[in-house]
């Protein structure tokens, strides 16, 4: 039985997906992980604080660390007289049941008075760098087709699919502006979609490591864990032929797609730091690295357009950023990312030219003749379910759209889904008559407009 063409293509996205970006090693001494040995001292010993009791295996697990690494630091504990074994020797080291001494307890308040963070071992800055590059936007493999593929379902101008491509390859910033409800978020959406069909997985720590401080940086809500994208699959014979033993401090996980829109503010593009645990929540361009970054409704957020093109000058130029901890040192972050400005202004009105020269690509998006109207009105109208009846987009064109009134190309899907609750409120036939189209405007237009021979009433 052949498969459908949603079902091949479901499995043709998903074939792409697995492709994973090559793995950071696992360490094989701390001098790998690139961690200060008392930091991971510290954590080990905060971690016995709140478990109480814990065997080389649990504790190596959820440290993310190979309990070879682990190992000689727990020795030197025990000589130290702050951990000692309280059983579980049939297999062991690793099995091994750790507990603190009342100085190991001591020790480990204070570690955690300075700080709260007790998790996976952070990696460093210089291996975040690293791998970034590795498994940086730039370069992904963009053909026609792909774009094609990924905007499946949008009618879109050719003009538009031919400049979205290069933008994509570059993978520097876009700017992509136009009337309201031309596509701008749709297009968005869609090459969030091609990052993830396309771009593979790539490895986003669980926490950074810098200068003494910790930033968290894995966020399941943006970061997809290969597992959960692919419950029937082993993550280990995904990357077997990779040759490398994974670093687990890293997870596996899809490309990120972070949106923010008017509720941005300048704090948003700073370290968030955590007073009372004493550690860092990363800014929205450090979640996106290996992704894509959308600002939508750009010109509308709290923070002027200058103040945002002012403070990403640099990365939007030379791809790394610079961070402040709470002390005023400053860090420097990748900026790897694809960053779209999605915006209903003149860009002109937004900056001048100085600024917007930063943004590299300017895709323009204007509202659809009436061949593309009707092509979208459609598609929607197929997708409802919907039978529609002849000249329904003429008899909008003619009634509606007048006096220098555009239409849009969310006017068919939100036109055709009050048609379609319409008649599943009345339990009618899901038929587009000119009736229910004139209904349906008159409850979506409102006062925006009025049908051109709507004459005035006392």
């Amino acid at each position: 039985m052949e498969l459908s063409v949603a079902t091949e293509r479901s499995q043709r996205n998903a074939e792409r997906a697995v492709r994973i970006a090559p793995a950071p090693p696992a360490p094989a001494s701390i001098a790998d992980t690139g961690l200060p040995e008392p930091f991971v001292v510290d954590l080990v010993l905060k971690h016995l604080l709140l478990e109480g009791v814990c065997s080389g295996f649990q504790l190596a697990r959820r440290m993310c660390l190979p309990f070879s690494v682990l190992e000689p630091l727990l020795e030197w504990l025990k000589q130290e007289k702050q951990v000692e074994v309280t059983g579980g020797e049939l297999l062991g080291p690793i099995s091994y049941r750790f507990t603190l001494t009342d100085l190991g307890r001591d020790r480990a308040r204070q570690a955690m008075a300075t700080c709260q963070y007790v998790g996976p071992a952070p990696v460093t800055l210089d291996q975040y760098f690293h791998q970034m590059k590795r498994q940086s936007v730039r370069g992904l493999p963009c053909t026609r087709e792909a774009i094609l593929e990924a905007t499946d379902g949008l009618i879109l101008d050719d003009d538009l699919i031919d400049g979205l491509g290069p933008a994509v390859v570059s993978g520097h910033s876009v700017l992509l502006f136009g009337p309201p409800g031309s596509g701008k978020s749709a297009v968005s959406q869609a090459l969030g979609r091609y990052l993830n069909y396309h771009g593979g997985m790539i490895w986003i720590p669980h926490a950074l490591y810098e200068a003494g401080s910790v930033i968290t940086l894995f966020d399941p809500l943006v970061h997809r864990r290969f597992e959960d994208l692919f419950p029937e699959l082993s993550i280990e014979e995904a990357i077997t032929q990779q040759g490398t033993d994974p670093d687990q401090r890293w997870v596996c996980a899809s490309r990120p797609v972070v949106v923010a829109g008017g509720e941005l503010t300048l704090e948003m593009l700073d370290l968030s730091f955590n007073a009372t645990g004493n550690f860092y929540y990363p800014p929205i361009q450090l979640k996106a690295n290996g992704g894509l970054l959308v600002i939508d409704d750009f010109g509308r957020q709290v923070i002027s357009p200058e103040a945002l093109l002012n403070r990403w000058i640099l990365p939007l130029e030379e791809r790394f950023d610079y961070l402040t901890l709470a002390n005023g040192k400053k860090i420097k972050i990748p900026f790897e990312q694809l960053v779209i400005f999605s915006t209903n202004l003149d860009p002109n009105d937004l900056a001048d030219e100085a600024f917007l020269r930063r943004i590299r690509y300017k895709l323009p998006f204007s509202a659809p003749d009436q061949t593309r109207y009707e092509r979208i009105f459609s598609g929607v109208a197929e997708r409802l379910g919907l039978t529609v009846e002849e000249g329904i987009v003429e008899h909008l064109f003619s009634t509606y759209y007048v006096g220098g009134k555009k239409p849009r190309g969310s006017d068919p899907r939100d036109l055709l889904e009050i048609v379609a609750n319409i008649c599943r409120f009345r339990g009618i036939e899901p038929v587009v008559t000119s009736a229910l189209i004139d209904e349906a405007a008159r409850r979506f237009f409102a006062s925006e407009l009025r049908p051109a021979n709507a004459g005035g009433g006392q």
